[in-house]
């Protein structure tokens, strides 16, 4: 059983700055992807930040410059820096892997979600 749990969410004002976790565990042989949705009040999700096992990293152009994703293999978790937030990055955000556990082949995870607000 794989499971990501995610912190670090929650309240903000217009200019600050939150960091996210996400910890992969269970019985994991190898992770590859790892990144960051985020789906905002009747809109769909989207892709914010994603990083391969190798580092590279993509991010949607609305957080480019501001945002950064970067991971710790030793510790099976990725982060997400987020800075200079704006209220249009409410939204819950949810950590994904493709993740190889100890049985089958890679799958996708999913994080619970944590919920960013962004307000004065």
């Amino acid at each position: 059983q794989v499971q990501l749990v995610e912190s670090g969410g929650g309240l903000v004002q217009p200019g600050g700055s939150l960091r996210l976790s996400c910890a992969a565990s269970g019985s994991i042989f190898s992770i590859y992807h790892m990144g960051w949705y985020r789906q905002a009040p009747r809109k769909q999700r989207e892709l914010v930040a994603a990083i391969t096992s190798s580092d590279t990293a993509t991010y949607a152009d609305s957080v480019k410059g501001r945002f950064a994703i970067s991971r710790d293999n030793a510790k099976n978790t990725v982060y997400l820096q987020m800075n200079s937030l704006k209220p249009e990055d409410t939204a819950v955000y949810y950590c994904y892997a493709v993740i190889r556990d100890n049985v089958g082949p890679p799958g996708n995870y999913w994080g619970q979600g944590t919920q960013v607000t962004v307000s004065s």
